[in-house]
């Protein structure tokens, strides 16, 4: 995958929600009433302009599509004509001017619902039943007596009927108390519970890294099997430089059989740094190739990479898929609950993160929101616009926070103004402004500088 493709759906992914959070300040304040200037799509230089309607608003698409803004008539960026003054911002009524701040992030959620409802009424709804397959022996899961072949139904006294509910339920405890009592139904019928418990604060925060729950619970999903056949090798990655392609079959790893996919993954992450002679079919002739194992940092680990992807079209039997057709009014209804769940579960992991307890390396920045665009892009018209479900819920959040140049803080300085009857002063605007740039300087520089970690790793 090209960095081109990468920017390409990064910039149609963040161009379209940024549009949509504006419009929902536009629409909204010329509904009740505010002079709006401009509507600019992107920044810099226009590049198609047009004026329209009686207020003579300005349209514009701008060079550099990474953002956009509405401006409004507000007499403290210049004179106001005095016919004019009661549509200017800082006239209007505070309750009015509190709305049309939470018409954009608002707009992002609604968008989200709109998207997902038209998915779950096109095609319903399709959950992989959370089937324990892999444990790790001496895990936190094999001690709290999870076998395989254990149907986990609910946790915490709350049900779950796929994998994903699985994965938000345990990553909401694991940051929490640490403790999560699974409701499971075993191969053989007989329904029990296994609490996993994790006492230490410092585990519990390692588990919420990115890719570490369920390695460092010591479980797996149950997965159909993989053949040991590469699919996509990474341009430039161990595998390629070696010679390996698409399509080779792996016969054996250091002179040890391999069978399936997963083996070569596990093979491979535990000989990091080191240099291991891989026999691989091709075209009914085997070849060994020395390939240099990448060394890559997950967690607390060091685990090896050769930079290769299993092979496409593995799907799961039908007695491990769950298929609901859905009405328009249960697509509507589920749709809203996803939304309202995701968004919870957000801001529970965003408060933890504030206290500790759920790791900093989760925040990402442009170069991993590209990478998942780009690679959902990639897998379909419905991956793409899971995708856009997630980041349009996440800017609706983030824009949601009481931090002053978002949407979040403008909303606390006219609360400020409404219950005390005057605007806060220039200077404690002023300052407001001024912590609210750093910390999303601060923000930024974290998610940049994960983003950074996981290239170079």
């Amino acid at each position: 995958m090209n960095l081109i493709w990468y920017a390409l759906w990064f910039v149609v992914a963040v161009s379209l929600l940024v549009t949509v959070h504006e419009f929902g300040h536009f629409w909204v304040a010329r509904r009740l009433g505010f002079k709006v200037l401009r509507f600019s799509v992107g920044f810099g230089k226009p590049l198609v302009r047009r004026v329209a309607g009686a207020d003579r608003v300005e349209y514009v698409i701008a060079a550099i599509p990474l953002g956009g803004y509405v401006k409004l008539l507000d007499e403290r960026e210049g004179p106001v004509a005095p016919e004019d003054l009661a549509r200017s911002f800082t006239r209007r009524p505070p309750w009015q001017r509190i709305v049309v701040l939470l018409a954009g992030p608002c707009f992002n959620i609604l968008f989200a619902v709109l998207l997902l409802w038209g998915m779950f009424w096109a095609s319903g709804v399709t959950e992989v039943k959370p089937v324990v397959g892999d444990l790790a022996q001496g895990s936190i899961a094999a001690r709290a007596g999870l076998r395989s072949g254990d149907e986990i139904r609910a946790i915490n006294g709350s049900a779950v009927t796929g994998q994903r509910d699985v994965v938000f339920g345990l990553l909401d405890a694991m940051s929490s108390r640490g403790e999560a009592a699974l409701a499971v139904r075993a191969a053989d019928g007989a329904v029990h519970t296994v609490t996993l418990s994790v006492p230490d604060a410092a585990q519990r925060r390692r588990l919420t890294e990115p890719a570490e729950l369920f390695r460092g619970l010591g479980f797996q999903f149950w997965a159909p099997p993989i053949p040991a056949v590469l699919g996509q090798v990474m341009p430039d990655g161990p595998a390629a430089r070696a010679g390996l392609k698409a399509g080779d079959q792996i016969v054996a790893i250091e002179g040890a059989p391999v069978s399936d996919f997963r083996e070569i993954v596990a093979r491979i992450s535990a000989h990091p740094g080191e240099t291991l002679a891989i026999t691989y079919r091709r075209g009914g002739v085997e070849q060994t190739a020395r390939v240099a194992v990448a060394a890559e940092e997950a967690g607390a680990k060091r685990i090896g990479r050769i930079r290769v992807m299993q092979p496409q079209g593995i799907t799961y039997p039908a007695s491990m898929l769950s298929h609901t057709d859905l009405t328009p009014t249960a697509a509507l209804g589920r749709a809203g609950g996803e939304a309202w769940s995701m968004t919870v579960l957000q801001a529970r992991l965003f408060w933890r993160m504030l206290l500790g307890q759920v790791s900093l390396k989760n925040l990402s920045g442009p170069l991993a929101i590209a990478e998942f665009a780009g690679d959902s892009a990639q897998a379909g018209v419905a991956s793409f616009m899971g995708f856009l479900v997630l980041i349009s819920l996440s800017l609706g959040f983030l824009n949601l926070l009481p931090i002053p140049i978002l949407d979040g803080g403008q909303i606390v300085f006219q609360l400020v103004e409404w219950l005390k009857g005057s605007p806060l002063s220039e200077r404690a605007q002023a300052f407001g402004q001024q912590l609210g740039i750093a910390l999303l300087i601060l923000l930024m520089g974290v998610a940049l500088f994960n983003d950074l970690a996981r290239q170079f790793s």
